[in-house]
Formats: structure tokens, C-alpha cells, sequence
């Protein structure tokens, strides 16, 4: 969202930045609409969650607010339908919306494309589909390189309150789309440990996919949030600034005498006036008096 869009089209009264220091918004609509402007099948369950299908069901999203943990965003790519997920992104229930909104247009693009696009794997020195590509967006932005520990390669918001970690070598593909142990994990907060927002991908997430949520996280405007809705954005390490700055009080009374005065003119200065005086003075020669 920048900061030049309409005022009128803004859900929120304060701008929160940096904007991965936002929350979730209160509905999934904004990233819901991608898949479904695309001609996705919508179907929801009895206690309010929301499952979206691909056409041919090879792609497959679950909005589970109801769901088992904080996992509220679910996203599987399959190339058997009736085999294990080829690659599966997660979005825990305070990840800003507008990342996942970021991903899911990815998606859908890519979905057009076909299996190529998304269920490209990334692979090492190969243009378009290398891993590191995914970490430049956030790199352009001043994020710092870091190696935390053995066998991860890591960048770090200049604030410290965010990062993004690649973890290297073999894992298990199951607990990669079932924990946090997965390939690539972006977070905010504190601390990785114990972080107010994460999101994990698994190995062969498309890079093009995850490149458009880093892309989306490093953009440096800032995102509409309501100052009320404290679960809205981290508070006290957010920056709140008013969308609409608070026009000044109304005049009072004794402020509008007091304008009144400062706009009255300054009195004249007193001007020295010639007057008569009855003091006679002798006569000059030839005249008469």
C-alpha cells in the first residue's frame, strides 16, 4: 500500500512501519481474492474455515482460523493428487495479510503459467529459479547477512526485529510442512525463538513465489492498521504515524478577542499641532496692528 493511494480506500487510521512490524487484518479477503478472481473453487466447513482449490485441485489453500494451531494459512502444490505435497508454505495467524496477498497473486500467476512455473524447484545457479534470489529484495533494503549457527544462512532487518533464515542440508519433508523446521523461515519479533509472526516454506517452494513475499516485506511504505487494534501491529516496537494528521482544535472565545486585538492597527503617534497663541507681539515696521 503506498502511501499515494487514496485516503478513501485505506482500511485503517494509522500508517504502522516498518510494515512487518504490522499484524493480520481482520478478514483473509484481501488474500483470498487472487485465487478466486482466477476462477479458484471456495468451500468453507462448519466452523468457519476456508479451503480454496486450483482447478484441478493440484494447488490447494486452507484459511483455518479454527484449525488446530496458529497455522492460518496453509498452501500445498501437488503433482499427484493423491500423493504428498510437492512443496508447502505456512502463515501463522499475525503474519500481515498483505504478504500473504503477495504470494497468493504469485501463485495464481504462476498457476496460469502451469507445472513449469509452480511447481518449478529452485535449484542453485540457474537464473530465475536460485535460492538466493529470494533474499535480494531484503538485501536492497539494508538487511544485514548473518550466520546464527551451523548449517543456516540467515539476513536480519537493520532494527533486529525481523529476519529470514535458509536452513542447509538434508530435512525431513514431512516435519518441513508440518513445523517450523523447514527450509526457509521468515519471522518478526524479538526473537526467531519465540517470534510474534513466522512463515515457513518447504525445499522446493518455487523461488519466483517466495521472492514476491520478500519483495512484498522489504517494501519500505508502510501499511494502514487501526491504532485500537493493538493485534494489528507489534506494539511498542512499531512506528504509528495518523493517516489523516488531526486538524487543530476549534478557537475559543477569549482566542478569537485575542486574534481580534493582534489584528487591530497600532495608534498614531501624537503629532506636535501649531496653535494661536494670545501672547501679543510688537508690530514690524509697516504693519499694522
Amino acid at each position: 500500500m503506498s502511501l499515494h493511494d487514496d485516503l478513501h480506500t485505506l482500511d485503517g487510521d494509522v500508517f504502522v512501519s516498518p510494515r512487518y512490524l504490522a499484524g493480520s487484518t481482520s478478514t483473509g479477503d484481501l488474500a483470498l481474492a487472487p485465487l478466486l478472481d482466477h476462477g479458484w473453487d471456495l468451500q468453507h466447513d462448519d466452523l468457519g474455515n476456508v479451503y480454496v482449490n486450483a482447478p484441478d485441485r493440484r494447488v490447494r489453500l486452507g484459511y483455518l482460523p479454527e484449525g488446530e494451531d496458529d497455522g492460518l494459512w496453509r498452501i500445498n502444490a501437488y503433482k499427484d493428487l493423491f500423493g504428498p505435497p510437492t512443496w508447502g508454505v505456512c502463515f501463522n495467524d499475525r503474519v500481515p495479510t498483505e504478504f500473504v496477498q503477495a504470494f497468493t497473486t504469485a501463485l495464481a500467476t504462476a498457476y496460469e503459467q502451469g507445472p513449469d512455473a509452480y511447481l518449478a524447484r529452485p535449484v542453485t545457479g540457474i537464473d530465475e529459479h536460485d535460492p538466493f534470489l529470494a533474499v535480494v529484495p531484503l538485501l536492497k533494503q539494508g538487511w544485514e547477512i548473518d550466520r546464527p549457527r551451523w548449517g543456516v544462512f540467515a539476513v536480519q532487518a537493520p532494527d533486529g526485529l525481523a529476519g529470514m533464515e535458509f536452513t542447509t542440508g538434508d530435512l525431513d519433508p514431512e516435519a518441513e510442512l508440518t513445523t517450523r523446521d523447514a527450509r526457509w523461515q521468515l519471522w518478526a519479533g524479538k526473537s526467531i525463538d519465540r517470534p510474534v509472526w513466522y512463515a515457513t516454506a518447504s525445499t522446493d517452494t518455487p523461488v519466483a513465489l517466495l521472492t514476491a513475499v520478500t519483495r512484498c516485506v522489504a517494501d519500505p511504505a508502510p501499511l494502514p492498521r487501526w491504532r485500537q487494534d493493538t493485534l494489528s501491529y507489534i506494539e511498542g516496537m512499531a512506528q504509528l504515524t495518523p493517516i489523516v494528521p488531526p486538524q487543530p482544535p476549534a478557537p475559543t472565545p477569549l482566542d478569537v478577542r485575542r486574534a481580534a486585538v493582534s489584528r487591530r492597527p497600532a495608534a498614531l503617534p501624537a503629532v506636535s499641532v501649531p496653535r494661536w497663541s494670545t501672547t501679543s507681539r510688537p508690530a514690524l515696521p509697516g504693519q499694522r496692528r
